[in-house]
């Protein structure tokens, strides 16, 4: 299988490209669209620990806010994240739109978190 992060010919980018050029809207104000490079991505596969389950289920007896888990799915999709976005700078994007993120249950105990959106080169609005 190839490696979809280090496919495509970089380029470089007329724009700087940070968090503020990710949005989960289709056009970023200000900017045009120059070209559209396709779809980026981001996936990963996590597992809860015994532990992690073990402390998890403490957790519920007592209610609210479970923070393994809270910060288990912030890791998982911070990851996701990062990922998308080297794989769009891998691209020569400077900016992605209509990112989301997506998470499915592979088997019991094994999620898979997917963060994905349009990669595009964007120039200021003159």
């Amino acid at each position: 299988m190839a490696d979809p992060y280090n496919s495509g010919t970089p380029t470089t980018s007329p724009a700087r490209f940070d968090d503020s050029m990710v949005t989960t809207a289709f056009e970023l104000p200000g900017y045009r669209i120059e070209r559209n490079l396709g779809v980026v991505r981001g996936i990963t596969v996590r597992s809860r620990s015994i532990v992690g389950n073990f402390l998890g289920g403490i957790q519920t007896i007592f209610g609210g806010n479970i923070t393994i888990y809270t910060e288990l799915c912030e890791q998982a999709r911070e990851e996701t994240y990062r990922d998308m976005v080297k794989h769009a700078r891998q691209l020569g994007a400077n900016a992605i739109i209509g990112m989301r993120y997506d998470a499915t249950d592979v088997m019991t105990g094994l999620t898979e978190v997917l963060c994905y959106g349009t990669a595009v080169v964007v120039e200021p609005l003159r």
